[in-house]
């Protein structure tokens, strides 16, 4: 079962593996039929399309549960958010094919909000945007496993728009490449010359993969 979920703003600062456990109590309250993992330490199989950072607040987080038999979407729901902290409802359920793809697979982009907590620093930064992204390239560290990186996040700037104090953006984000907000904001503060990048609050709205033409369209619609 694919199920949509949010993580509250008041949650942000909760980590992936405390939301993914804090779902795991609320999958053995809600009596569906789950199904675990064999071996000396059964667990719940569910996975998550992408994790969160700490920090960052979810609309649309997505994971995937399977269940020993079929329940439909409407009693997945009830079940689950009779179970779940209201700060991390779910919205919608759809019942999956095991041969469907990984759901970490299909994830293609991330669409953002990032709300700039200091308003001087947000004119800045909202003023230098058109020379921002009129560069062809835009380097900005990445965090990899063996250190920090310099990686041209500028083609994986799919669009950048502001709203007010906050920035609207669709990046890409895979298994093995991703530009992340916090690349983002560090480039951008840089760039409007700021001596350190403001505090911000991100917004993850929804995670994106391509259907059959090649669009990116919401995860869950695939």
């Amino acid at each position: 079962m694919m199920a949509v979920f949010e993580k509250s703003e008041r949650l942000r600062h909760i980590g992936h593996l405390d939301i993914q456990r804090s779902v795991q109590r609320a999958l053995r309250r809600s009596g569906l039929p789950v199904s675990y993992s064999k071996g000396f330490n059964p667990h719940i199989l569910i996975t998550f399309a992408s994790a969160l950072s700490t920090g960052a607040a979810g609309r649309r987080e997505i994971m995937d549960v399977t269940l020993e038999r079929e329940v439909t979407p409407e009693a997945f729901l009830t079940a689950m958010n009779g179970a779940m902290p209201p700060d991390m409802q779910l919205s919608y359920a759809k019942v999956m094919d095991d041969r469907h793809p990984a759901l970490m697979a299909q994830v293609q982009a991330a669409d953002y909000t990032i709300e700039i907590k200091d308003a001087g620093a947000a004119k800045r930064i909202t003023d230098a945007l058109p020379a921002f992204l009129a560069q062809t390239s835009i380097m900005a560290m990445r965090k990899t496993k063996s250190g920090m990186k310099e990686t041209d996040i500028r083609p994986l700037i799919h669009t950048l728009t502001v709203q007010g104090n906050a920035l609207n953006t669709l990046m890409t984000l895979t298994e093995s490449l991703a530009c992340k907000p916090n690349m983002l904001i560090n480039a951008l503060s840089s760039f409007a010359g700021l001596e350190e990048a403001p505090q911000v609050l991100v917004i993850r709205n929804g995670l994106l993969g391509r259907n059959e033409a090649g669009e990116l369209v919401p995860l869950e619609t695939l």
